[in-house]
């Protein structure tokens, strides 16, 4: 028989939480409370809603371990009339139920979080779509020409341009003339010539899936300071009474606006917009209106290629400069003046989301729109050099998800969302429970059905759903990792310049793709904006030495202008005045073509292209806090004081990658020379040591993960108990036979069926549970020999479980790998394991809903293993 020497988790009573402030990290790990926990979207539909149900689930919510509710006016699935005069959002019945909401929230140490108008984008029902206030957009015409042009004309500007093909137009030909009451006579000689007309009007815009208010709600301008201060009029006016006032100072969390999804078929447009870009750019835009219009968001005509992007990007920028002034610091100081934050989601047009990350108090990201980790470090760059702590995630929303989502798949995507610097999830969500309009079992839920018979997003979680028995064990997993990567700062290795601080964008650094991160090299984003923030200074050869500590920076071209070696003189200034101050600064290409960038050129390592990066850190002395051999490992590192917290994830850089299991050695490094390797069991709570070597500042631990699968260390000082040591026999012991009791949830109620299995198979395989949701409970019996203890390996789970020995639950198991030491819970002789395993509703609702579900494929539920036990001895050693 061959025998293996492991090292496994000590077990034991998670310590309770004291009542002292000055309580020890170890308590504060086994116990994270609600200021580090989750968060839930919470879907309404209006304030159609019974008060009491209301505080209900803010009880439920705060029951299964979560720490707060963002309550949304969101219902894409309801068809039916939900009375938006009598229960609209703003409505008195609606504000009473922000209120209980406030109140019970308050009761229960959770936080409500509320959004600044009803769905998104944010609009008021004060303004009409030609109100100063509302959106705008920049409609235009284009009559073609040759030789002259006599008639009427329409809008506000009136231009003609030169055709030098298709749709190029001569930008040296553009003229902006004057009609005579309403006509305009020109003549341009020969040639083929456009004449184009432009009108700013209100774009009419309303918020999803209206409406919502009476009158209805129209989207305010989020680049003038007009739509800011109609949306702080609307709160001031009608949504914050007295008693919500209070109530917010107690209990409110966030004031909260979603993407930015300005949508026209025109061009985005604000009304002083020509005299804000000429004063911020330093020319006229005038002259280039014919190549920033835009049609169902496409560019019809263009000068060269060069100057048109050029004279769009400083269009964007404009726009981005306005919505940070007008929009988001007015509505950070009214949420501040409440006692509240403002998380928003900058994205959605081209805007500098890395400035407004640094401006925000949370930014957040989102799973479903985001392509790839790097869109989530633009955001936690732009957090970390803001000297936030905080980037948050709409997270787990899974287009045709809606009652198939596994926590398996929101625990496989988190695990690498993590890994991207967010470190709040705000789940997506949780519906109102209550009676609701044409609302089918097992009741409203925001996006299901999705236009009328669509499955729709994920999830609609809470007691709906079989698993939400189980779901504290996976709120105690996010609350005890956010903490951990709420800790300290983070410090990152590299930092790459980006021309644009766009997001959502699925473009980052290849190289850092491809090759840095593979091996353990950590990166953010730099915008121009963010080179300018107080904290974007060097100290001892570290960029943002108390924020970050950015080791080296590296400046390609614009990789959103196919690598157009572009650079203004005031980045070029702050560059090269890092590099003076003894940052390594890695150039990538030959620049040498233009002398603004002497200096800086001087001061840095040339490399002909990516393929140099290595070569040029290695020569400047430049090295990887975490060092690891090629695999899909990566890492996040914050350090408090002299103890640095290690977040390692098996992760996916995007979602449709595939990733395999990893076990190999890791190289952390430590600030502090005392410092050993604690393991922070995110399931349990527990804290225990962890097997090392030691090498100078640098502590070698052994990383073993499945896909998705995640692990926190602490290097601190101190000596943590170490694990007992276990020698584990192979081969193991299968388990084939059980007792299967399933909870059948249906419409009707639930219902009890039983089945002995000879062999484990999927509830889809097995008959008369093929199209069964609920909970079933696996029973079987084991002999256990005298001075043996075990690991109970489930195998494959669909969805979440708990174990029970001999009647006694045993802690949180890994749903992405579901071990579970049941050493301490068996006796010699005969013992009785039960595996308890709740499903999603997808397979009840294929049959109850056919219309809506039934193109789904069924889920193979159930324990489906192979469930073996690996059986051990233990060797006790000293602390």
């Amino acid at each position: 028989m061959r025998r293996r020497t492991l090292f496994a988790l000590g077990l034991g009573a998670a310590l309770p939480l004291p009542s002292s402030p000055g309580e020890s990290f170890e308590q504060r790990f086994a116990n994270p409370g609600a200021g580090t926990a989750a968060k839930f979207r919470w879907w309404w539909p209006h304030g159609l809603v019974d008060p009491a149900e209301i505080a209900r689930e803010v009880d439920r919510i705060a029951d299964a371990g979560f720490g707060g509710v963002e309550i949304q006016d969101v219902h894409h699935s309801v068809k039916e009339d939900l009375d938006v005069v009598g229960h609209g959002w703003g409505t008195p019945a609606w504000l009473a139920a922000v209120e209980v909401a406030l109140r019970r929230a308050k009761a229960r140490g959770i936080t409500v979080d509320l959004a600044m108008g009803p769905c998104w984008p944010t609009a008021v029902p004060t303004i009409t779509p030609e109100h100063p206030a509302a959106a705008k957009e920049l409609v235009h015409t284009v009559v073609p020409f040759t030789g002259s042009y006599s008639g009427p004309v329409s809008g506000s500007i009136v231009q003609v341009a030169r055709v030098v093909s298709g749709a190029v137009l001569d930008p040296a030909s553009v003229r902006t003339l004057t009609p005579a009451n309403g006509q305009l006579s020109v003549d341009v000689g020969e040639g083929d010539w456009l004449l184009f007309s432009y009108a700013e009007r209100g774009s009419g815009q309303q918020p999803e899936a209206g409406p919502h208010t009476s009158p209805p709600a129209y989207v305010v301008d989020h680049f003038g300071r007009l739509g800011t201060d109609a949306v702080l009029s609307e709160w001031n006016s009608n949504i914050l009474n007295r008693t919500i006032r209070a109530l917010l100072r107690d209990a409110g969390g966030d004031l909260f606006e979603d993407s930015l999804e300005i949508e026209t078929d025109w061009t985005i447009w604000t009304n002083r917009l020509l005299v804000e870009f000429r004063e911020r750019r330093g020319y006229d835009l005038l002259p280039y209106l014919p190549v920033i219009i835009q049609r169902d968001e496409k560019y019809p005509y263009s000068f060269d290629s060069v100057t048109s992007n050029h004279v769009r990007d400083d269009y964007n920028l404009t726009l981005s400069d306005l919505y940070h002034e007008n929009h988001l610091l007015p509505l950070r100081e009214f949420a501040h003046g409440l006692g509240m934050q403002l998380r928003v989601q900058p994205y959605g047009l081209q805007t500098d989301a890395i400035r407004s990350a640094a401006l925000l108090d949370v930014p957040e990201s989102e799973s479903l729109g985001f392509k790839n980790l790097d869109d989530y470090r633009v955001l936690a760059s732009g957090r970390d050099l803001g000297g936030n702590l905080l980037l948050s995630c709409e997270a787990a929303a899974y287009a045709n998800g809606a009652y198939s989502t596994s926590w398996d798949k929101v625990l496989q995507t988190m695990g690498s969302v993590f890994a991207g610097g967010v470190n709040q999830a705000v789940l997506h969500g949780f519906a109102y429970s209550g009676a609701v309009p044409g609302a089918a079992w097992p009741g409203f839920a925001a996006f299901s059905p999705y236009n009328g018979n669509g499955i729709g997003y994920a999830e609609a979680w809470g007691p709906r759903q079989p698993t939400w028995r189980h779901v504290p064990d996976i709120a105690g997993w996010f609350a005890r990792t956010q903490m951990v990567l709420r800790l300290g700062r983070a410090r990152t290795d590299l930092v790459f310049f980006r021309q644009k601080g766009w997001t959502a964008t699925g473009i980052g650094a290849p190289w850092a793709t491809n090759d840095g991160i593979p091996i353990g090299w950590t990166h953010g984003f730099l915008s121009e904006a963010a080179l300018a923030l107080p904290r974007a200074h060097v100290r001892n050869g570290r960029l943002a030495p108390d924020g970050p500590a950015y080791k080296a920076l590296i400046l390609d071209g614009d990789i959103f202008r196919g690598k157009e070696h572009a650079l203004t003189d005031r980045a070029a200034a702050l560059i090269s005045g890092f590099a003076r101050a003894g940052l390594p600064v890695i150039v990538v290409g030959d620049w040498s073509a233009d002398p603004r960038l002497n200096d800086l050129l001087a001061r840095a390592t040339i490399v002909p292209d990516m393929s140099g990066i290595p070569g040029a850190l290695e020569a400047l002395g430049v090295t990887r806090d975490v060092v690891y051999e090629r695999s899909t490992l990566m890492t996040v590192r914050r350090v408090d004081g002299d103890t640095d917290y290690y977040y390692l994830a098996n992760a996916r850089h995007a979602e449709n990658r595939k990733i395999v299991d990893i076990d190999h050695d890791v190289w952390l490094t430590a600030r502090s020379r005392k410092a050993v390797p604690h393991l922070l069991d995110a399931w349990t709570g527990r804290i225990t040591g962890l097997p090392f070597t030691r090498d100078g500042d640098r502590i070698k631990i052994r990383a073993t993960l499945k896909p998705g699968q995640s692990m926190l260390v602490a290097l601190k000082a101190g000596k943590p108990a170490l694990p007992p040591v276990r020698t584990v026999a192979d081969p193991p012991t299968p388990l084939t036979t059980w007792d299967l009791e399933v909870e059948d949830w249906q419409p009707t109620g639930r219902s009890t069926r039983r089945v002995s299995l000879s062999a484990l198979a999927p509830w889809s395989a097995i008959p008369g549970l093929e199209d069964v949701s609920g909970i079933g409970r696996y029973r079987t019996t084991i002999e256990v020999p005298r001075g043996l203890g075990a690991y109970l390996e489930l195998g494959e789970v669909f969805d979440t479980c708990r174990v029970r020995v001999n009647d006694s639950p045993l802690p949180p198991a890994d749903v992405l790998n579901p071990i579970v030491d049941i050493g301490p819970y068996v006796r010699p002789g005969r013992n009785t394991i039960e595996v308890e395993v709740a499903t999603t509703l997808l397979n009840r609702l294929r049959t109850t809903n056919p219309a809506v579900f039934g193109i789904a494929t069924r889920q193979a539920y159930g324990l489906i293993g192979p469930v073996q036990l690996r059986w051990y001895r233990t060797h006790f050693q000293g602390a």
